[in-house]
């Protein structure tokens, strides 16, 4: 027991501390107890003294387990001292004392020894806390005290130990290499220490010693799982580590565990280790073990690996195949984690060699079991269907089951290796063909379907295959359809759904199979048959066109029916299946738009309902529960958005469904329901994209009080519908100052509070749209934003597209009205400088000139020094960063028609012919097996996992510039102004020419200024803007031509060169 001396404890009654966690468990006293409690805690001492009693056999064991929880949710939020951006400690948040955190490292790993396992639990997490927080400059003694234990004689101590070492290494464990050092030397002492360990318990097969072995196992995992450290790995280290591992799979569990029953055995001990020890074995195959598919770091350890250590892990896996093949018990995820190690030995002719012999055996007598309908199954499928249906389409259930990864087997196998798909479809016939009608055989053509089904990529590319599908469908499949078994019809249906995308030849199968399909959908009477029914459909009709064109007489109960599925099942994967028929049967949905709209929003608030109604103290399966309930929800969501966009034309419809969607919109903002924000802004957006009624700026003040509440974090998910209330309805935006009041209130305090800088991003840009779009409509706020953004620069800014975008809000003030500018810009004051604001504003941004990128920027750029040129009376310091004008505007100009080529190119450029020589395909397929002397080497993976690394390193790097691109659009261009509405009529090239002569004649002195300096290249470069100029004028006007009705000039004749040499340029007619 812990033995906490600290003098401050002994002023701290305890009383008071037991009475407060025992009245946390008194629904009538919790809040009270707890705010008494969250007093006391900020008291030192108090968090020893709470270990001690935590830690007390004299303490009740329920009060214990309170104390332990409060403490570990303590230690969890207040263990380390917060500070701000420039490491000052911030005073006003609690965090532990020093003395008192002092106590508890000296004392937490004690505490795990002795602790019982439900409190034990707890300590494991602050344990946890501490190490991330001050391991190992704080805390390194933790080494220290976990090698000692680890020496005693008490398995007890041993324990406690092993699960402290877990929480350090599980601490580093997805840390890149460079990061590791401190777990790495702990290890160098403490690994040693473990095979020591392991080689004593291995000599007890106690239960006790199994959990020991485990334990030890999970921490060798997590220190291998993303790297493996060379140094700590000897080759004599791997022989005792890869030996244990083949015994512990090898060595059978005690005889007694057979009485205990088969759901149950899979956490026994005995089973966990084995399950760990295999997963060890398959992790270092997959990750360094397989030559040609590692990183260049390993690639001498892969050959090391498979050579020295598969072939014998293999045997002794094979027996493990053998005992589930005689009906003895192996623990699913021990089961499926030695098929994964299958899996990656089907890649080397090394351990291909082995596997090849026996895989008619593992086909027939593992893989193919795996793959058929269970007893297990038909219990859930009975009892209920619902649960079968999320079990099947759960991709973490996936991910462990046995019988995904004897697919992942079979796959590889039959698309990597020579005749093995032959010898799979051969065994697959001899199933079909087999005329016997009992329940067992029945589950039997299941299992053989199952199997096909899985290998249709291969199938539909393999010539010999692929010609023969239309009349296996129509023999073996379709008339499953109609089969007396729900799983046969089914699986009939999943099948049809893999090959929907083969050629047929009939006409009249395809229309069987569409019919068949649509019959289960609307009629049959067991569920999982229905969603499978769906999916098939939907794929069926996507690929097959003489289906689609069938099919369209039956949109409405074929939409009816699917709704009713996702409003039953409440399943994501159905959610995604109405939103492609949606889009398959665009203009066959209108009439039914708002139908299946209120469908859909009643499905929403029901699922939305549920998952609120269960998530207080949901955990384990029920909290995942709630988690598919909510991806589900996402997805209704999403659907609903489709069904808004493809109305988007429809004006009376598009306001039929915004009466339906407005009330979910406001119950979500009203409920704060967090989870779907992101969905509902969508929403909001595809609702003001052609027009904004009032229910909707309504709306508005409630996406307000949702920023002021949590909406710091999804500001830029508010964006694109803030946005819309900028430009598609300004005169409404600007009639009522309350309106334009809420979107300012949010953009400034996103600045002011520093909220992170793609978010004070999106507000600086939506403070340029609105400025932009409403020329000489808001001169009293024109102050207001300077002033916000120009603020926002006297702070620490990091990127480049953050101080651009602030100089541009007092840009586009600038282009807005140039004098009430210059008037804030004089009457604003900054501390701690002598130069004015103005001097700084110009001069930041004549020397930033070259940060601003893609086309908008550049545009507002260029437009707002044309405008200071074009002042009749400059301050003086614009005429004393003069000469940086021109070199400016040619910058800017050459980027310009760098962008506007790239957008070109992106807009013209084609996309690629889908279509491809099958018998090309064929051949590459067939040249892709491999025989059985060879070896699969995996380019392309080890050069994406080389890639990832680098990028890793380069993430570091502070400038972001090159995730925008330099030339075409960047992100935020996504966020239109009245620059690039089509009627704006404002061209860049053109604006300056005309101010730039202009100056000539009603300013000759401060034309000659401007252009005093320039280089012969630079004089070259202002000749080709002001020919451009022409051009682009030219061909706007004969657009503007063509668009009334009149011809098109497709030669324009305009001047081809000018000369800046000496004599001024020629006068031309603006």
């Amino acid at each position: 027991m812990p033995d906490c001396t600290h003098a401050q404890i002994l002023t701290m009654d305890p009383n008071k501390i037991l009475n407060a966690l025992e009245a946390t468990m008194n629904p009538t006293l919790r809040k009270e107890a707890e705010e008494q409690l969250d007093q006391m805690h900020k008291i030192a001492g108090f968090s020893p003294l709470l270990i001690q009693l935590v830690m007390s056999d004299e303490v009740q064991m329920a009060v214990r387990q309170s104390g332990a929880i409060y403490l570990k949710n303590l230690c969890v939020h207040s263990w380390h001292e917060r500070t701000d951006k420039d490491g000052t400690p911030i005073t006003d948040v609690f965090s532990i004392h020093e003395n008192d955190r002092g106590l508890i490292r000296s004392n937490i790993v004690k505490a795990i020894i002795h602790a019982p396992d439900i409190i034990r639990n707890q300590l494991t997490v602050v344990v946890q806390n501490i190490i991330k927080h001050d391991f190992p400059q704080v805390w390194p003694n933790v080494v220290n005290e976990v090698h000692f234990h680890l020496q005693s004689e008490s398995p007890r101590e041993w324990m406690g130990a092993l699960l402290t070492l877990y929480q350090l290494v599980k601490t580093y464990e997805f840390k890149k290499p460079d990061a590791r050092g401190p777990v790495i030397e702990a290890m160098k002492l403490l690994l040693p220490v473990m095979l020591q360990l392991f080689r004593k318990l291995m000599e007890d097969p106690s239960a006790s010693s199994a959990l020991l072995q485990k334990q030890l196992l999970k921490i060798l995992y997590a220190l291998i799982q993303y790297s493996l450290p060379m140094d700590l790995f000897n080759e004599k280290i791997m022989d005792e580590w890869i030996n244990i591992m083949r015994v512990i799979i090898d060595t059978p569990p005690p005889p007694d565990t057979l009485q205990v029953d088969e759901l149950e055995r899979c956490e026994l001990p005995w089973w966990k280790s084995k399950k760990w020890a295999v997963h060890f074995l398959a992790r270092m195959f997959e990750r360094y073990g397989s030559p040609g598919s590692v990183t260049k770091e390993y690639n001498a350890f892969s050959e090391f690996f498979l050579k020295r250590y598969t072939v014998s892990i293999l045997q002794v896996l094979l027996k493990i195949f053998d005992a589930y093949r005689n009906k003895e018990y192996v623990a699913p995820r021990v089961l499926q984690q030695a098929l994964h190690f299958l899996d990656q030995s089907v890649s080397h002719a090394h351990t291909w060699k082995v596997m090849k012999g026996a895989y008619h055996d593992l086909l027939k007598d593992i893989i193919f079991p795996l793959m058929c309908f269970t007893d297990e199954d038909k219990e859930v499928w009975e009892d209920d269907p619902q649960e079968y249906i999320r079990m099947k389409f759960d991709i973490f259930e996936d991910f462990l089951s046995p019988a995904s990864a004897a697919q992942h087997l079979l796959h590889s196998a039959a698309s990597k290796r020579k005749q093995v798909l032959q010898k799979t479809m051969g065994f697959c016939y001899s199933v079909l063909t087999d005329a016997a009608t009992s329940e067992e055989l029945i589950r039997r053509r299941d299992g053989a379907l199952h199997i096909i089904g899985s290998l249709a990529d291969t199938l539909l590319k393999r010539k010999m295959y692929k010609d023969q599908l239309e009349l296996m469908l129509r023999t073996h499949v379709i008339p499953e359809l109609q089969s007396d078994y729900g799983f046969m019809r089914a699986r009939a249906c999943w099948v049809v759904q893999h090959f929907s995308e083969a050629k047929f030849k009939k006409k009249e199968n395809i229309i069987a199979t569409a019919e068949a399909l649509k019959h289960l959908l609307l009629n049959d009477g067991d569920l999982p048959v229905r969603v499978e029914a769906a999916m098939a459909l939907q794929e069926f009709l996507s690929e097959q066109e003489i289906a689609e064109k069938h099919c369209v007489q039956h949109v409405r109960p074929i939409m009816q029916a699917l709704l009713q599925l996702v409003h039953e099942t409440e399943n994501d994967e159905l959610t995604s299946i109405v939103q492609k028929v949606i889009c398959l049967y665009c203009e066959h949905v209108i009439p039914y738009a708002v139908e299946i709209t209120q469908n859909l929003t009643a499905t929403f608030l029901k699922v939305v309902g549920s998952c609120n109604g269960d998530a207080d103290g949901a955990t384990g399966d029920a909290a995942d529960n709630n988690d598919d309930k909510a991806v589900t929800a996402i997805g209704i969501l999403s659907t609903i958005e489709t069904v808004l966009d493809m109305m988007e034309e429809e004006r009376e419809i598009t306001l039929q469904l915004e009466s339906i969607v407005a009330p979910l919109v406001a119950h979500v903002l009203k409920t704060r329901n967090i989870d779907y924000y992101e969905e509902i802004c969508s929403l909001m957006y595809s609702l003001t994209c052609q027009a904004i009624s009032p229910p909707m700026w309504e709306a508005l003040h409630l996406i307000s009080e949702v920023f002021q509440e949590d909406g710091f974090d999804y500001f830029t998910d508010m964006m694109p519908v803030l946005h819309n209330f900028c430009t598609i309805d300004t005169p409404t935006l600007l009639s009522n100052p309350k309106y334009l009041e809420l979107i300012f209130g949010m953009c400034k305090q996103v600045l002011a509070k520093e909220s992170g800088e793609d978010p004070e991003c999106h507000a600086a840009k939506l403070l340029e749209v609105i400025i932009l779009q409403c020329r000489g409509q808001i001169d009293q706020c024109i102050p207001l934003f300077v002033e916000v953004a120009l603020s926002r620069l006297t702070k620490e800014v990091k990127t480049s597209e953050l101080r651009t975008m602030c100089l541009q809000v007092v840009i586009a003030a600038l282009y807005y009205n140039p004098t009430l500018l210059l008037q804030t810009l004089e009457s604003m004051r900054f501390p701690n400088t002598t130069e004015t604001i103005s001097e700084q504003f110009f001069r930041q941004w004549i020397n930033d000139v070259d940060c601003f990128l893609g086309i908008h920027d550049r545009r507002v750029c260029v437009l707002g020094i044309c405008t200071l040129m074009d002042l009749p009376d400059r301050p003086a310091c614009i005429n004393e960063i003069s000469s940086q004008f021109i070199p400016s505007l040619i910058m800017l100009f050459q980027g310009l028609v760098r962008a506007y080529k790239v957008q070109g190119g992106e807009t013209s450029s084609n996309s690629s012919d889908d279509s491809s020589d099958e018998e090309d395909d064929e051949e590459v397929y067939e040249q892709a097996e491999l025989a059985s002397d060879e070896d699969e080497i995996d380019e392309e993976s080890a050069e994406y996992l080389e890639m990832l690394q680098t990028k890793d390193d380069e993430d570091d790097d502070d400038d972001d510039d090159d995730e925008l691109g330099a030339e075409g659009e960047t992100m935020l261009e996504a966020f239109p102004t009245m620059l690039e509405a089509e009627d704006a009529m404002i061209d860049e090239f053109v604006a300056f020419k005309q101010v730039h002569i202009s100056l000539l004649e009603r300013d000759p002195e401060w034309y000659h200024s401007l252009m005093n300096g320039l280089s012969e290249e630079q004089k070259k470069s202002l000749t080709d803007i002001y020919v451009l100029a022409d051009q682009r004028r030219a061909a706007a006007e004969s657009k503007k031509i063509e668009k009334t009705g009149g011809y098109r000039f497709d030669n324009t004749n305009v001047p081809s060169s000018f000369s800046f040499s000496s004599a001024p340029p020629p006068t031309l007619s603006p």
